[in-house]
């Protein structure tokens, strides 16, 4: 308890909100390095895994190589970039941590176009609807949530990991562990520490909440539609999907 007292004491301590390596600062360089690094992974995952989840082709390859780089050691990667490319800047942690949050993003997008319904999917190329069409106006709409879903898993991933990047000569806030480890300054190193939860929990909050708002309208109102035209029925043996009340 008393070392958690020493924590935020660090934290709401004037001192420590100024200057380069004041913890706004760290925050910033933190939250600029985790949003290019989602960026730069979402570039090259989303493609993939909606090539995937549309064509329903290559899918076991994707499980492997997923499953392979989420194996990966991040602070070995970090470190073996680090001197094979003799570069100690933001670059070896930015290609290792794309590398560990392409994994949750490109299932999320393969996950999500497979999960549609394939109703709604035959009706649009019934009409005479495109493979583009279909993708862009029935199966991405319906497969957002499960996207936003794998995206909100490598934010927390991202922004959880960078502070290992701090064992080079880099900002973030993993400076405050790193620089407390070397001067045995725990109440830096826990505070420190607090921040990156409450950044990882402010960053969960809002990815729910946009989870949640892309949901299509249609999709909600055909449930409760659903739900209440299954509650007619003298049969109570099975319950329709969304008919549990609060």
């Amino acid at each position: 308890m008393t070392d958690i007292l020493a924590a935020f004491g660090w934290i709401f301590d004037p001192a420590n909100w100024v200057g380069a390596g004041g913890i706004p600062a760290r925050t910033l360089e933190h939250i600029l390095y985790s949003l290019l690094t989602l960026v730069l992974a979402a570039a090259i995952a989303l493609p993939i895994g909606f090539a995937i989840g549309h064509t329903g082709k290559f899918r076991g390859v994707a499980v492997g190589v997923s499953g392979a780089l989420r194996a990966l050691p991040t602070l070995g990667l970090v470190v073996y970039l680090a001197l094979i490319t003799a570069n100690i800047s933001i670059v070896p942690p930015l290609i290792a941590l794309t590398i560990l949050a392409i994994p949750p993003i490109l299932a999320g997008a393969y996950s999500g176009l497979e999960s549609v319904d394939r109703a709604p999917i035959d009706a649009a190329r019934s009409i005479g609807m495109t493979g583009w069409q279909v993708f862009a106006k029935v199966e991405l709409p319906l497969a957002l949530p499960l996207v936003i879903g794998g995206i909100r898993s490598g934010a927390l991933q991202v922004i959880a990991t960078w502070t290992v990047a701090a064992i080079l000569p880099v900002g973030g806030l993993g400076r405050f562990l790193i620089d407390g480890i070397a001067v045995q300054n725990y109440p830096e190193m826990l505070g420190g520490s607090i921040i990156v939860i409450a950044l990882a929990l402010v960053s969960d909050g809002l990815f729910a909440i946009v989870q949640r708002l892309v949901v299509p309208r249609g999709v909600v109102a055909g449930r409760v539609r659903d739900t209440a035209e299954g509650g007619r029925g003298r049969t109570r043996t099975t319950a329709p999907e969304g008919a549990t009340t609060s």
